[in-house]
This record gives C-alpha cells, structure tokens and sequence, in this order.
C-alpha cells in the first residue's frame, strides 16, 4: 500500500486570493487531500500540487465572471472549478452540477461544512436537468469532456446572452478551432480565449469563452426549452 502524499503548505498567493475565506480554503484542500483520495475523487499523486494546480488554478477563473450572475458548474466531480470560485466570490448563486451519488455527498458535505449558503448541489447529467434548474447567465467547466461535446451540455443551460466558462489547457487554441461548427449550430455568437490569474499561477490558466446569443443550444433546443418551461409553470401551480 502506498503512503499517502502530504499535502503541502498553502502558498502565500492563497491569502491574497482567498482572504477572509483563507482559512475554509485550506480546509478544503485538506478534505481533497484526505476525503477526496480515499473516495477516489482526486489521485494521490495530485495531492503535491492541489493548491498551484486545482484550487488557484480555479479560483483565478473569478477574475471574467461578471458581478451578480448565477453559474452552474457544470460536471463539477470534486468541487473544480465550483468550489474554489464560491469561496472568492459570495456574490455568486452557484450550482454545482454532478451526476455520481459519492462526488456529490462529497460536495454536500464540503457545502455545509464551509458555510456556503450561496451554492446548491444538484445530482444529475446536464442534459437531464433543463426544467429542473433555472437558466443561469453563466456555465463553467473544468476537465469534463472535447469543447464541442461540453458545450453541447452547458449551452443549453444558459439565458439568453449568456457564456460558458471552460478552464482548458494547452490544446484550448486547437479545440476552439475544430468545435467552430458545432459552436454556431449551438447559438454561439463569439468565442474568445482569456489567460487569467497572472502572477497567481504559472502558467496562468487558460479560459474558453463562449457567448450565446438569444437562443442558446440553438434550434434543435428551442422547443426542449419552452416544453422545459410550460412545464415548469405547471409545476408552479400546482
């Protein structure tokens, strides 16, 4: 049996980025490091690196998400991008989106623990939940799935003039460019690469945004949407 990786010091950067909420975020990189390794959320070997690597490389994502606005996190697994993203920003009604019972009983039990009243954890595929969760003005996803297949999940997820936020790596010029087509059929009307968190990671990370326009997911989910809706208004009635 291999000993478990320790995790190491938090970098002077995370009492910048964190602030008030420094102390919930070691918290949670210790619940990744114990909890998250033992549930098989994270490897061990990501253990070494999960503040440089996972929880600022998330956090920093803060810095294009407009004041306000509601997110769905989309395939959030063990609370990445969603988790580090609510403990910056309060002003955010957030929605971590996941469809395996032990990755959100980990993410209930990391919710309550921390005091996140701004975040709710729904269990399901994001195909599944359009009805279930109001439109939000902004999808973000991290490590989940090709660009074209993301999007065609989050897309649909989003109010009119929305975007979709996805943390990518290296390859994020190369994706952009072979999901072009899939992109516009799904009502995107402005795609964009951003590098964010400059002088907080190395390198700092690389952001996809996409913008939709007034029909996001496009035609083929127009009509999904507005039976989404009747039959949300029923739901209302009753």
């Amino acid at each position: 049996m291999t000993e478990a990786a320790e995790l190491p010091p938090a970098p002077e950067q995370a009492r910048d980025v964190f602030g008030e909420r420094f102390a919930d975020a070691v918290r949670y990189a210790e619940l990744l490091a114990e909890a998250g390794v033992q549930r098989g959320l994270i490897g061990p070997r990501e253990v070494p690196r999960l503040w440089e690597r996972h929880l600022l490389n998330c956090a920093v994502l803060s810095e294009v998400v407009p004041e306000g606005v509601t997110v769905c996190d989309v395939g959030s697994g063990a609370g990445l991008p969603g988790i580090p993203l609510a403990l910056v920003r309060d002003d955010l009604k957030i929605t971590l989106l996941e469809p395996l019972l032990r990755r959100t009983n980990f993410l209930t039990e990391v919710v309550e623990l921390l005091g996140l009243d701004h975040v709710t954890v729904v269990r399901g595929r994001a195909e599944e939940v359009m009805g279930r969760i109001p439109p939000v003005h902004v999808v973000t996803a991290r490590a989940v799935a090709p660009l074209d297949r993301l999007a065609a999940w989050g897309i649909p997820l989003l109010r009119p003039y929305g975007e979709m936020l996805a943390l990518k790596g290296d390859t994020a010029e190369e994706e952009l460019k072979s999901a072009s087509s899939a992109l516009s059929k799904l009502g995107a009307v402005q795609t964009s690469i951003l590098h964010v968190g400059e002088g907080i990671v190395d390198p700092p990370s690389t952001v996809v945004r996409v913008e939709v326009g007034e029909s996001p997911g496009g035609v083929r989910f127009a009509a999904k949407r507005a039976k989404a809706a009747r039959t949300g208004r029923v739901r209302r009635r009753r």
